[in-house]
């Protein structure tokens, strides 16, 4: 029996997230699909984050435990060949057997996109939520920069959530624009159910006018949810990256095109 590590990218418009679910298409669903016609035989992931319905991936990990021998090469073009367009294994090696894609994380990293002009985009609808009023990103980090740290995150998680404990750790929160994009990027040990949506709603509401400087940290300190602003659309969501000890030599990033980057090359 071996372990075999893989990342995964996918466009979640079409799934209702990413766990599989009796009566509804998931990502989980149709990677082990693939997989399991490539091991000829089922496959069960582990992933390192459940994305909800509509959140996008660019670096979602995945493990699986299986008899059938076959190169990396044969598991990543053999399960994208059966894979729709918008799933993608973008890389595939064998792990020692304590990896594990979601307990050996040691961070994760999520982008929300925003588009900040007065019209619609053909391009980058549902992939971005589009803000049609000005945006002031300077004061949206400054509130920002009162969740950095460790915290409980109880006003900013959904009702739903399962999580024992509202404690998490923020690492970094930034919020960077680049002409009309404007991208919160945050990272941390583990998130909460819709954490990241419920931070930016937050942030946005600060970044209108809507709500003073000094909002998140009255949010986070008032420990309940009710209070909060809205949670904002699945669609600008995305699993950016997540990290892992150095000692499992898990492949270098390959990035595809950020417009906070390219714009103006």
């Amino acid at each position: 029996m071996g372990r075999i590590a893989a990342g995964i990218e996918y466009d979640g418009a079409a799934f209702h997230g990413w766990q599989r679910q009796p009566h509804a298409s998931s990502v989980q669903e149709v990677v082990e699909t693939a997989l399991g016609s490539v091991a000829d035989a089922s496959v069960e992931l582990s992933c390192a984050g459940r994305t909800d319905a509509g959140v996008h991936a660019r670096g979602q990990v995945v493990h699986f435990d299986t008899t059938a021998e076959r190169t990396p090469r044969a598991w990543l073009f053999g399960t994208n060949s059966a894979l729709p367009p918008t799933v993608n294994l973008r890389w595939v090696q064998p792990v020692p057997d304590d990896f594990h894609a979601r307990y050996g994380a040691v961070r994760r990293s999520y982008r929300y996109v925003l588009l900040n002009r007065p019209t619609r985009s053909g391009l980058a609808a549902g992939r971005a939520l589009v803000v049609y009023r000005p945006l002031d990103e300077a004061a949206m980090q400054a509130a920002a920069n009162d969740l950095v740290g460790e915290h409980d995150f109880s006003a900013f998680r959904a009702a739903e959530c399962q999580a024992r404990s509202p404690v998490r750790r923020i690492e970094s929160l930034h919020v960077r624009r680049r002409e009309h994009w404007v991208v919160v990027e945050v990272s941390a040990n583990a998130f909460l159910h819709h954490m990241v949506r419920n931070i930016v709603g937050t942030l946005l509401a600060v970044g209108l006018g809507d709500a003073p400087t000094g909002r998140a940290r009255e949010q986070l300190e008032s420990r309940q949810r009710v209070s909060g602003e809205a949670t904002v659309a699945a669609h600008g969501l995305y699993l950016w990256q997540v990290d892992y000890p150095p000692k499992f030599g898990l492949p270098a990033d390959s990035a595809m095109i950020d417009p906070l980057e390219a714009a103006g090359n």
